[in-house]
């Protein structure tokens, strides 16, 4: 992975490879910005950078040496991946999870590309309903790999992927090692929320805040597209690769929660309870994950279509499907009811979050929909 290949932040590589330069390295620092700015597709491309052996000759990594031959494989033995994992029925009781009983599904997810989410992980290692967190366990088995000499003669990185999902025995073991850090040792931390983190680790590290992608890079990056839909896509991204991504996948999940926002709608219209109960039993069938996100797409499609009514294209950022749908919808979402919208999705969230039965949850959601469409 090279700078050349992470998409914008220009701002943050500048940065990045200064410490190097200057000699001021930080032995920890901490990546921190909203999913899909590019913080993994950066923190790899520093570990590259670091670990590489030609990166003086360049303003990147060379990308030919032995060491970048073992990374493009993610397979370097001085670069040691923490991140996010659950338990499996196979496990003992005994047993802490680890990274390395993952490191198959992580080298798979990470040779499909740097830009991915946690939502994608966890499909990757079949998590379902269950969280997935950073045990103790990983930061004994990160202390055993870190006190090992460097076997390559340089630094030695631990890329640490969310480590606001530590539990707190973890992060305290953390907190030692970051405190006396291992000889040419380096802690790469990419969070999306730092405040969940310990004071303590947060005061250990160096921040770097990770803006979102700006529109020129996401639209160079897009090239080949007609302007309307790089236009579209680029607005709707919203600074997240993830997003634009999505929004070329002819059969992303974003369709389907607008098969099923549009379903929801007509059917509330129509006060159809039956079908609307069907509709319920439907979005019961959802891992509660997958239901807490058509959620957070039903309070955005609340939005635009509110917005649409305004008539100021500039307002939008909608996919020409969901605009289609908004054009004989948008006059149904006004004043008199869309703050209730936006409460309900909101309450609904609470609820999916605090394992409530989803079927009443969203049967209830769509009853109190028949009465907000009929607010005059």
């Amino acid at each position: 992975m090279r700078f050349s290949e992470v998409i914008g932040q220009e701002e943050a590589k500048k940065r990045l490879k200064g410490m190097v330069a200057d000699d001021r390295l930080p032995h920890a620092m901490m990546l921190c910005g909203p999913e899909g700015s590019g913080k993994m597709a950066l923190a790899l491309a520093f570990a590259s950078y670091l670990l590489c052996e030609r990166r003086s000759d360049a303003d990147d990594s060379c990308g030919q040496c032995r060491q970048c031959a073992m990374l493009r494989k993610w397979a370097h033995p001085d670069l040691h991946f923490t991140f996010p994992t659950i338990k499996l029925p196979s496990m003992s009781p005994e047993h802490k999870p680890v990274s390395d009983d993952f490191a198959a599904q992580w080298r798979q997810l990470l040779a499909s590309g740097p830009y991915f989410s946690l939502n994608q992980w966890m499909e990757a290692i079949g998590a379902e309903n269950q969280q997935a967190i950073i045990t103790a366990g990983e930061s004994d088995e990160l202390s055993r790999k870190l006190s090992i000499k460097s076997s390559q003669g340089g630094y030695k990185v631990s890329l640490i992927w969310l480590p606001e999902r530590m539990n707190a025995e973890c992060a305290n073991k953390l907190l030692k090692l970051i405190e006396e850090p291992p000889s040419q040792t380096v802690f790469i931390m990419v969070c999306e929320e730092p405040d969940k983190l310990l004071d303590t680790i947060r005061s250990r590290t160096q921040r770097i805040d990770i803006k979102r992608i700006d529109e020129a890079s996401i639209r160079q990056a897009r090239r080949g597209l007609d302007a309307d839909t790089a236009t579209r896509i680029t607005r709707i991204a919203n600074g997240s690769w993830l997003k634009a991504v999505d929004a070329l996948d002819a059969d992303n999940e974003n369709e389907q929660f607008l098969m099923m926002f549009q379903k929801l709608m007509r059917l509330a219209y129509s006060r159809k309870v039956k079908e609307l109960k069907q509709w319920s039993e439907a979005m019961q069938t959802m891992g509660r994950e997958k239901q807490k996100r058509f959620l957070a797409y039903f309070l955005r499609l609340v939005r635009e279509n509110f917005a649409y009514n305004f008539m100021q294209p500039e307002l939008n950022y909608m996919t020409q499907q969901e605009e289609d749908f908004a054009r004989n919808f948008a006059r149904f979402v006004n004043e008199k009811n869309v703050l209730q919208m936006n409460e309900l999705g909101n309450r609904a969230i609470r609820d999916i979050s605090q394992n409530a039965n989803a079927k009443i949850v969203f049967f209830d959601m769509a009853m109190q929909m028949i009465v907000l469409l009929l607010a005059k």
